[in-house]
């Protein structure tokens, strides 16, 4: 949901403020004051290109920034505020950030994109991208489609590794003979080490030390002799101890120095003892050192193979052992990576067969219920037709074994077209418009944009307009660019979009309109004028709102 919109320098926009409501967010305004460049600023936020043009005149760049509210886990209804920044400069170069962080505009487009839909304005229109069309309909039809959905997944999943498995089998078993021979080697030569794990680790201490056991030796006596031979340390130490008990009898300061004497002296003992034990402990045997050299080097020539650890060793060892059986067992483990996939591919297709029939179940009534909708707006005999078209095996995908595709029929009798060929966008937007009312509080988007939904529309049709809109207005956060009263009516928060002369030429300004301002534009729109008759009938379409 968006909570707000700043946007600086952007067309004739010097500064403009757009705070919509959780409910229904009109914008009016007399045609060319600026409502395209609010939406333009809408875009730049969900992800769209920038270029130098969108630049206001004689200034160094734009800049939009918003504070959205983005559910971040639908279990829990949780959702989080992110903060976006996009700046275009006078170059064309854009910089985004999101919540202060550098970002780019494709992790902007991933972001935000996916929560506002911008219904008549086909580069942003959810409808308009046919792999939507399925996932809308699963999404109405949750308890339907759901179950049917999440077999054929889980079975196609299933099948694909199948696949993979036998195509794996298979490259194996083709394996050319150098290869089986190289593997046949990679055993057999470190089979002959038979390295053991941990064994390398510790031959490498044990060498460290058997190569320097003489040297070794020579420390640990001459420690010991400096320690515990004739005048050694701790013979001195022990002599001031003495001393120092013996003063201590008159001062317990030279007491309490003793007793710290006495415990270093016990600190002594312990490293002397331990000097003796280690060496009592080295030994120089020439027979062992020769037998650890050998197979410490025998272990660096197999890391120098197969390396640089000793796991990888060992996992050599493992792949070998694998590719030579996938030869020898070649044709036991084709004939059950064959059944395997055969069992797949079946289970598949009776779920795919299941998930077809769950879908043809529900989309004529979807299709009727967005009809229905579309009746209210005074579309004529227009209808949605669903479309579904079993394709080929190897054209499966994870969604289903169908492509699935919404249809516009104009009226009875004629041809249903894709939605894409539709060439109104008053009529795109209207059939959105529908579709989302009986999605309802299904769809996933939070917040819906409306763009030339009153395109052509007047009377009649503009009252049943304002009634789907405010419907659809209790599920979803809608913002409405009008020229209608009877929808600006139905707006929780009125802002109005105008021209003014600024210092350096004409500026476009927004602001929030409430009471008789409020009143004087719905009055504008109903009569091009601000008159008794014009502003009592603004407040009675106003008053007839409210009670509704």
């Amino acid at each position: 949901m968006i909570d707000e919109i700043q946007v600086q320098n952007l067309a004739l926009i010097r500064d403009a403020s757009l705070r919509p409501c959780e409910g229904l967010t009109v914008i009016t305004g007399e045609t060319g004051a600026g409502k395209t460049a609010l939406l333009s600023a809408l875009k730049l936020l969900m992800g769209a290109r920038a270029n130098a043009d969108m630049v206001r005149d004689g200034e160094d760049g734009l800049s939009v920034s918003g504070r959205l509210f983005i559910a971040r886990d639908c279990s829990e209804g949780r959702e989080d505020e992110t903060v976006v920044v996009r700046r275009v400069g006078s170059d064309g170069r854009s910089r985004t950030s999101v919540n202060g962080s550098m970002a780019s505009v494709g992790e902007l487009a991933e972001l935000v994109g996916p929560t506002v839909d911008l219904c008549g304005q086909f580069e942003h229109q959810q409808l308009m991208k046919t792999p939507n069309h399925v996932r809308m309909l699963d999404a109405w039809a949750a308890d339907q489609v759901g179950v049917a959905l999440e077999d054929y997944r889980k079975a196609y999943a299933r099948a694909l590794k199948a696949a993979a498995d036998l195509e794996r089998v298979r490259d194996a078993g083709k394996a050319s003979s150098a290869k089986i021979d190289e593997a046949r080697f990679a055993i057999k030569r470190i089979d002959e080490v038979d390295p053991k794990p941990g064994e390398y680790e510790q031959l490498a201490h044990d060498l460290e030390i058997a190569e320097h056991a003489e040297a070794l030796a020579r420390a640990v006596e001459a420690a010991h002799e400096a320690l515990s031979g004739d005048a050694g340390a701790l013979d001195t130490l022990n002599a001031a101890a003495s001393a120092l008990e013996t003063a201590g009898r008159y001062d317990n300061e030279l007491a309490q120095l003793a007793a710290s004497l006495r415990e270093a002296g016990y600190v002594l003992e312990d490293v002397s003892a331990q000097s003796r034990d280690y060496r009592d402990r080295v030994e120089f045997d020439a027979e062992t050192l020769a037998f650890q050299q050998e197979r410490y080097s025998l272990m660096q020539g197999l890391l120098r193979s197969y390396g640089p650890r000793m796991e990888d060793v060992f996992a050599a060892r493992d792949e070998a052992a694998e590719a030579i059986s996938l030869v020898d067992d070649s044709e036991a483990r084709l004939k059950a990576a064959q059944s395997e996939l055969d069992e797949a591919e079946s289970s598949l297709a009776s779920v795919a067969d299941a998930l077809d029939e769950a879908r043809a179940r529900v989309a004529p009534r979807f299709a009727e219920l967005v009809s229905h909708i579309m009746r209210r707006l005074q579309m004529g005999g227009a209808e949605l037709v669903c479309s579904s078209v079993r394709l080929d095996r190897h054209s499966w995908t994870q969604t289903g074994p169908s492509s699935f595709e919404f249809l516009y029929r104009p009226g009875k009798g004629m041809q249903a077209r894709p939605l894409a060929r539709i060439a109104s966008g008053g009529e795109v937007s209207r059939v959105m418009l529908a579709a989302k009312v009986v999605l309802g509080a299904q769809d996933d988007v939070d917040t819906l944009v409306f763009d030339e939904v009153d395109a052509g529309v007047g009377g009649a049709v503009a009252v049943a307009l304002a009634d789907v809109i405010a419907d659809l207005a209790r599920t979803h956060q809608i913002i409405v660019v009008t020229h209608l009263a009877q929808v600006a009516v139905r707006g929780d928060v009125h802002y109005v979009v105008s021209r003014a002369q600024g210092q350096d030429g004409p500026e476009t300004v927004l602001r929030r309109v409430d009471g008789e301002e409020r009143e004087a534009e719905i009055a504008r729109m109903l009569s091009g004028s601000t008159t008794e008759t014009s502003l009592a009938h603004a407040r009675e379409l106003l008053q007839q709102s409210a009670n509704e």
